[in-house]
């Protein structure tokens, strides 16, 4: 009886919860419904439809529509309130909808918000600059010039930013700037290489941070300061991006997509882009020399570059809650260069005609980088409560071969050198890192660590001609391998509040840092020391523990008036070429080599800031000390050795100067008189002082120098955009060259067609091609007359077409979430 009994219940149970699945498949319901533009009746794809339940606001369900528009979602049973969104569309609201059973929605028809565009055109297509405790924030806005462009392009329009015709990146005329990418080294940046930027779309932009006085948050890398680029990941609900495709002369081709979908749970962004350069140059040097077999010796040299890169950065956000997300990212960058220069030369006695020679090197060159990150974000609140963690791995391999043939022209055909080089370099990178940020009442605590650990191998070979035998040997002399690590872990405070007006930001930052190298070669290694003239050790494993203070504060005079003063300690620690003893050389004649005995050099700068806002202009202005000791010099001399037919061969070498003080002035102005001019310019004037000597010779010096620049966009009938872009930079001296001044002026114009989705724009980089760097070296064993241009005028016509995004939407949709209210940041 008892078995039956407990049987019956088993039964009524199992029967009860069917019953009870039943109800609750039966309490599914089912929405559907299609969305068009209300103008012109097409569908919109990918508009989102947001399910919030009434009773429960924080219960948010829903999904996004097709090709055709269509949405089908399905919800448990329940009061909802109901919303339609669309990038630049009003939205579709339905509020406390009781919702027991499937329900169509019909056609819901909507329509484009005019306000709104009308709001973001006024910023959108403006650059604005932000003032921070401890930065200046430039959104770049609608910069035509760089259209099918580089990031190197896009940073040369940026105030107190200066690219030279190399590519080299300069921040206030000083060299030693730390390039980040969202806050973090990156491969997309080239491991403290400018190549990476040269491949990179300006188009991936969305705005760059000029870190003149760093907090303790940032890393303590880079004297002259640092340059954070903020790559694009839009926000917006929704399916929406944009295609950029170019030609060019010289041949120059491309095509760049920035692409994003945003759900309420996931956002996955892409940039992708694939070009190809042909990239020209030129140079001249007249060089004269106390000893040797000649007295007088000039290089005619034609350069052609051609390279082809392909790039993708894909990326998935997913959102936890309102408040938490967990991010991944791959980078991959590819790239195929050849690089071929002929150097024509002409060597001379008293005036008369010795010999000539031609030397051409034809370079190739394969590129791949890869990266993968992770980052983890939890706002504990709405206040600035947050928790950020990323890890990121990167690898980095080039390979590199170079054959380089000379011969004698006249008074006879002869072989003079066969070489073929190859190089591989293998650099890879860890970083974890944490911050933590607790808002407390107008004031704000900040505290994380960091390590960075980078290896870099080079794996140097050359074979040079034996003529006796016809056969190409290995040169012993020159042939090695050398492996540097950098290793830098950090741990950083900071404590920043704001009292009625005046606001701070001060913290301390403990850096420990790790310089390893060693060498293995079949070369006698006490002959390479020998060279070096000095006691060093080739394989080294140096460690520095270093405390970087920063102080920042603002005092607001108004609303739309302020004062900063900013005080910071630095380090510049050498890269890996600039340690490697090997010497490369550029010709025969010339070599460079790195030297071990390199330390890191450390500084201490000042900067006293002020900034008005007026209706229609801005004005940002600051006058800046800064005391560099052990500074980086490359300098250059005799190393006593001679070519085959009598050259003597000069070597470049860098070396720590005692010190190296600098003090400048700098103003920007960003002026908006009418809706159809804007005006945006710079001037930044500085002096610097160098001390030092190296082998008994004094390389001190002093020079004064400054740069310009001025942008105007002027809005011309039929809607037609023209910008023009002007660039000065005034006459620079070191201890041994004196560099004329360099001027360079670039020309855009767009059109918008197809409703404002497409847009068509012709830019001319170099308008009168004279950005052609002059100078003059002098030593008391040489002198040299140089003219080089490394890159010649081009022109770009360009095509961007955009898909379900404005033309004149902001990039910036609401208050950016990397910043708290009283303006402290919480940027890594």
């Amino acid at each position: 009886m008892r078995n039956s009994l407990v049987l019956l219940l088993a039964v009524f149970c199992l029967n009860l919860q069917a019953q009870r699945s039943q109800r609750r498949q039966n309490d599914k319901i089912t929405l559907t419904g299609t969305v068009l533009d209300q103008d012109t009746g097409r569908p919109l794809e990918y508009a989102t439809l947001v399910l919030q339940s009434a009773e429960d606001p924080s219960r948010v369900t829903g999904g996004i529509t097709d090709l055709d528009g269509k949405f089908s979602v399905e919800a448990p049973a329940g009061n909802y309130n109901i919303r339609v969104e669309y990038i630049s569309y009003k939205s579709y609201s339905l509020d406390n909808q009781q919702l027991n059973q499937s329900k169509d929605l019909g056609t819901i028809r909507m329509a484009v918000n005019v306000a709104e565009l009308e709001a973001v055109e006024v910023v959108g297509e403006r650059t604005t600059v932000e003032v921070r405790l401890d930065k200046k924030i430039y959104n770049l806005g609608k910069d035509i010039t760089t259209s099918g462009g580089t990031v190197s392009d896009a940073l040369n329009n940026v105030p107190s930013v200066d690219v030279d015709v190399e590519g080299n990146i300069s921040l206030r005329g000083n060299g030693n700037v730390r390039i980040l990418i969202n806050g973090r080294p990156s491969a997309l940046a080239g491991f403290g290489s400018t190549d990476a930027l040269q491949q990179l779309p300006a188009d991936a932009i969305e705005k760059v941070e000029v870190i003149t006085s760093p907090s303790a948050r940032y890393d303590a890398e880079g004297t002259a300061g640092i340059l954070n680029i903020i790559l694009k990941r839009e926000k917006t609900l929704g399916f929406n991006g944009s295609v950029n495709s170019f030609l060019g002369y010289p041949a120059t081709s491309g095509i760049t997509t920035n692409i994003n979908m945003r759900t309420n749970r996931v956002n996955i962004f892409n940039t992708t882009g694939v070009r190809y350069r042909n990239s020209p140059g030129n140079g001249f040097f007249d060089n004269t020399y106390t000893s040797g077999s000649f007295d007088r010796i000039t290089e005619d040299r034609d350069i052609n570059r051609k390279d082809q890169s392909f790039n993708t950065n894909l990326g998935m956000e997913y959102f936890f809650s309102e408040n938490s997300s967990l991010t991944g990212s791959f980078f991959w960058r590819f790239s195929e260069d050849n690089d071929v220069t002929e150097n024509a030369t002409i060597r001379l006695n008293d005036g008369s005609l010795q010999s000539r020679t031609f030397r051409q090197e034809d370079e190739t060159e394969d590129d791949n980088s890869y990266q993968v990150s992770l980052n983890y974000r939890n706002k504990f609140n709405d206040e600035g409560h947050i928790l950020t963690v990323d890890a990121q791995y990167s690898i980095d391999r080039e390979d590199v071969e170079a054959v380089i043939e000379e011969r004698n022209t006249f008074p006879n055909e002869q072989l003079l050198a066969l070489e073929n080089v190859l190089e591989a370099e293998d650099r890879n990178e860890w970083l974890i890192q944490a911050d933590y940020v607790l808002p407390m009442e107008d004031s704000q605590f900040e505290a994380g660590f960091r390590s960075n650990l980078e290896e870099e191998i080079t794996d140097y070979r050359l074979d040079s001609l034996d003529q006796a035998s016809g056969n190409l040997v290995i040169n012993e002399t020159l042939t090695n391998l050398f492996t540097y690590n950098e290793n830098v872990h950090a741990a950083y405070t900071q404590y920043g509040s704001k009292l009625g007006k005046f606001s701070f930001l001060t913290g301390l930052r403990l850096e420990y840092t790790q310089l390893k190298g060693a060498v293995d070669s079949e070369f006698d290694l006490a002959d390479l020391e020998e060279t070096l003239g000095q006691d060093v050790d080739l394989n080294f494993d140096k460690r520095y523990l270093g405390l970087f203070p920063t102080v920042n504060l603002i005092y607001e005079l108004s609303d739309s008036e302020n004062i900063s003063l900013g005080y910071n300690r630095r380090i510049n620690r050498p890269r890996g070429w600039f340690i490697n003893p090997f010497p490369s050389r550029s010709s025969r004649t010339n070599i460079f080599q790195g030297n071990p005995d390199l330390d890191p050099a450390f500084a201490n700068a000042f900067d006293l800031g002020y900034l008005k806002r007026w209706k229609k202009l801005t004005l940002t202005s600051s006058v800046y000390y800064q005391r560099e000791t052990g500074s980086f010099e490359r300098v250059q001399e005799q190393t006593g050795q001679t070519t085959t037919d009598g050259i003597e061969i000069v070597r470049s070498i860098p070396i720590n100067l005692s010190t190296n003080q600098r003090v400048g002035a700098e103003a920007g102005v960003l002026f908006n008189p009418t809706r159809w001019l804007r005006i945006n310019s710079s001037f930044n004037f500085f002096r610097f002082v160098s001390e030092g000597t190296f082998n008994n010779v004094d390389y001190g010096a002093e020079n004064n120098s400054w740069f310009a620049r001025l942008s105007s966009k002027v809005t011309l009938p039929a809607k037609i955009d023209w910008q023009t872009n002007m660039f000065y930079r005034g006459p620079t001296q070191n201890a041994q060259t004196k560099s004329e001044g360099i001027f360079s002026l670039n020309l855009a114009f767009s059109k918008d067609i197809m409703n404002d989705n497409g847009t068509i724009l012709l830019n001319v980089q170099d308008l009168f091609n004279s950005r052609v760097r002059r100078s003059f070296t002098e030593t008391d064993f040489f002198t040299s007359d140089s003219e080089f241009q490394w890159r010649v005028r081009s022109i770009r016509l360009s095509f961007i077409y955009r898909f379900n995004q404005s033309k004149k939407r902001n990039g910036r949709n609401g208050r950016d979430d990397d910043y708290d209210e009283e303006g402290f940041g919480s940027g890594r």
